[in-house]
């Protein structure tokens, strides 16, 4: 009867043949399926839909006070067909909030109070709010329920406390503040899982909607405003010098110091008003940030990303002049990683007018910008800083629910931060770092039981297993499938998926039909044993079989994932060969595999060499000739 069935859901698509039930999907993820939202070819279904907003925003950041407050108005369309009867409002800020729920201890420093509702209104209507008891997600109950394809406004008047201690937002130090998640936002509300309630808790990232955005930044004189977006009015609140200076920067390769030390110092940088507006826009992004600082210098070049059109992106850096030392080379490893990243790998021109590295504690990706540390390290520096420009694709131009799928992002980020490296520092260094940084604490990690299926929800991934599977674990993945498809056709399998899901949001189960559709095979023997299952990275030498003319290696699979593998041959002669094994020779069985050796030469010692998949055993990697 299971055979019968298996046969009756085999389902044709372009040209190769996949079995729908192959993969595990949860039931709501089937019923995404179902309902049409999504489709098995890899594409957004025909019924697929995701909500947007509209967002008009005042911010104000008061330097001597450290409030931020702000005044916004969002035209938020429900484009699905549910009636919605409550909004979700996010504001991740409430982190600091002492009864928030967080995933570790904190200082008193980073304890504020949080989110300050001032006033609320829906279409005009006037809502009685009080934020005091919300956490990272509150709930407004909508007094007239928002229909099927309609769309309301909300207006909040809102106001904060930058922490003084800085994670991934706050006080950089007493006159330098990165200024995200800044704004009470309407949380995301999509096909598979109604409203994103779960709580921002400190490591589990982020999941948001495309949206349009307006925003001015009000800021007191003498502190330059950094964000993202397009800069819409420099004439206004910079200097005619400076400003020249920014312009100049979009339009050449060269490295324009935009604002000095000296400059910052004698007020000749911003226009001399008490306070200046900054203004900004952007359409179809998933967040927008700002930082200001009144002594940070400001660099600035281009560089095209786009060929084809000779369209350029600006990179900019904005660092504290006596400790910021790794950032004199930020717009330089900028250039470097918007091009790369544009022509070789993922090798789609980087979508955005620019990005700016911007020195802190974060190490953290924002849209078109980068928090960033100092390291007093040069070749880490650039390491970071790849990384977070490289989740420019993933989650933003990919629009992906961090929270439960970290793999999603992360994992990519970490597959290009290494096939950048090897560009900039060669194959031996790329290699030596990856593993030293990515692998070798997860394949020696004592606490096994923390390997648990990559396809498992971020959010409840515990300890360094949470590290393990979205970073490690994934890239080892994307990198076996490059192996295994080889670089023409991986590619090719990724721009399928990139272009089927770029300004929207993607699940692992898009990503996995996507790749099957763009490669034209059925995968899904692969992504299952990769996803699905708590395998890890541990081959053996079984034992070598002589016959004439040739000899036979027989090689088990212990740990379980399939991994490319060289075989190294040492004859009797003192010659050696190497003999490359992509993970296809796995498919047809995942526990074992020979390998035939054509040769009658005497062999000594034949050893695996399994490069970054590191081995949790390698004593049983060799065999030796008795």
């Amino acid at each position: 009867m299971k055979k019968l069935l298996s046969i009756a859901l085999l389902i044709c698509l372009g040209g190769y043949t996949v079995s729908a039930q192959e993969l595990y999907m949860p039931r709501n993820i089937k019923a995404a399926y179902a309902k049409g939202t999504r489709a098995m070819n890899g594409k957004p279904g025909p019924n697929y839909w995701q909500n947007h907003g509209k967002y008009n925003m005042d911010i104000k950041v008061d330097a001597e006070t450290k409030i931020v407050s702000g005044k916004e108005e969002i035209s938020y369309s429900n484009n699905s067909s549910d009636t919605l009867k409550t909004l979700a409002i996010r504001f991740v800020n409430n982190l600091h909030k002492p009864t928030s729920p967080r995933g570790g201890a904190v200082s008193e420093d980073f304890l504020t109070t949080g989110l300050n509702i001032i006033s609320f209104s829906v279409d005009g209507e006037t809502y009685k709010v009080d934020s005091k008891d919300w956490g990272t997600v509150g709930n407004v109950k909508l007094n007239k329920p928002l229909l099927p394809k309609s769309k309301i406004a909300v207006k909040i008047e809102w106001d904060y406390p930058l922490s003084k201690e800085s994670g991934r937002e706050g006080q950089i130090d007493p006159n330098s503040f990165f200024v995200a998640y800044s704004y009470p936002r309407i949380s995301v509300y999509d096909d598979y899982n109604g409203w994103d309630r779960i709580p921002h808790t400190d490591r589990a990232e982020f999941y948001n909607d495309f949206n349009d955005y307006e925003f001015s930044i009000k800021a007191p004189k003498n502190y330059v405003v950094y964000a993202t977006g397009d800069f819409l009015n420099p004439d206004e609140v910079l200097q005619p010098e400076i400003s020249a200076r920014l312009k100049k920067s979009y339009n050449g390769d060269e490295l324009i110091h935009i604002a000095t030390e000296q400059e910052m110092k004698d007020g000749k940088v911003t226009q001399q008003k008490d306070w200046n507006t900054w203004k900004f826009a952007v359409k179809h992004i998933t967040d927008v940030t700002f930082a200001l600082s009144n002594h940070y210098v400001w660099d600035g070049a281009s560089v095209i990303v786009d060929k084809k059109t000779n369209r350029r992106a600006s990179a900019q850096a904005a660092y504290n002049p006596t400790t910021g030392t790794d950032f004199t080379n930020s717009v330089k490893y900028n250039l470097n990683a918007l091009d790369w990243f544009s022509n070789n790998w993922p090798g789609i021109p980087y979508p955005y007018v620019k990005t700016i590295a911007f020195q802190g504690f974060a190490d953290m990706e924002y849209p078109m910008m980068v928090n960033d540390s100092q390291f007093g390290d040069p070749v880490f520096a650039q390491l970071v800083q790849d990384h977070e420009v490289a989740h420019t694709y993933f989650p933003f131009y990919m629009g992906i629910n961090e929270t439960r799928y970290a793999y999603m992002d992360e994992g990519w980020a970490t597959t290009f931060e290494y096939l950048i490296g090897i560009a900039e520092h060669g194959k031996e260094a790329a290699d030596k770092f990856y593993k030293n940084f990515r692998v070798n604490k997860y394949i020696n990690d004592k606490s096994t039981e923390e390997d648990q299926p990559v396809i498992s929800m971020s959010d409840q991934v515990s300890g360094s297993g949470y590290g393990n599977n979205s970073y490690g674990k994934a890239s080892l993945s994307y990198l076996a499938l490059k192996d295994m498809l080889g670089d023409e056709l991986f590619k090719k399998a990724l721009h399928t998926y990139m272009s089927n899901w770029n300004g929207k949001h993607p699940i692992p189960w898009d990503y996995f039909n996507s790749m099957n559709a763009g490669s034209g095979q059925n995968l899904n023997w692969f992504f299952q044993n990769w996803f699905f299952t708590n395998n890890y990275l541990d081959l053996a030498v079984a034992k070598v079989t002589p016959a004439k003319g040739k000899s036979t290696v027989t090689i088990k699979n212990i740990g379980g994932f399939v991994i490319p593998f060289d075989i190294v041959v040492t004859y009797t002669d003192g010659k050696t060969e190497t003999i490359h094994k992509t993970p296809a020779v796995w498919r047809a069985n995942q526990k074992e595999v020979n390998v035939t050796l054509n040769t009658a030469k005497k062999i000594k010692s034949i050893g695996l060499d399994n490069g970054i998949y590191v081995d949790a055993t390698p004593a049983d990697n060799i065999w030796s000739a008795k």
